[in-house]
């Protein structure tokens, strides 16, 4: 069974009872639309994995650090107020 996505449209006129049309439209998504989804989908993992990237380097550079420190002679304490 193959999944058809879909867009819900909103009209926001205000008067759409008087001016003869749906409030809302639940319609098939172009093709183009649906490229433009996969699109942002697949820069959103891309993100998403460089920020995790980014957040275990910078993980391991403060522990390489306190590790240094404390080699240094200094204590927990003094590490944590730095």
């Amino acid at each position: 069974m193959t999944e058809t996505l879909t867009a819900l449209e909103v009209c926001c006129c205000g008067n759409c009872a008087a001016s003869g049309h749906q409030k809302q439209t639940i319609r098939p998504l172009t093709a183009a639309e649906i490229t433009q989804r996969e699109a942002d989908a697949a820069a959103a993992a891309t993100r998403k994995a460089e920020e995790d990237a980014a957040a275990t380097a910078k993980a391991a550079a403060k522990a390489s650090a306190n590790a240094k420190l404390k080699a240094l002679g200094l204590s927990d304490t003094e590490i944590a107020a730095l």
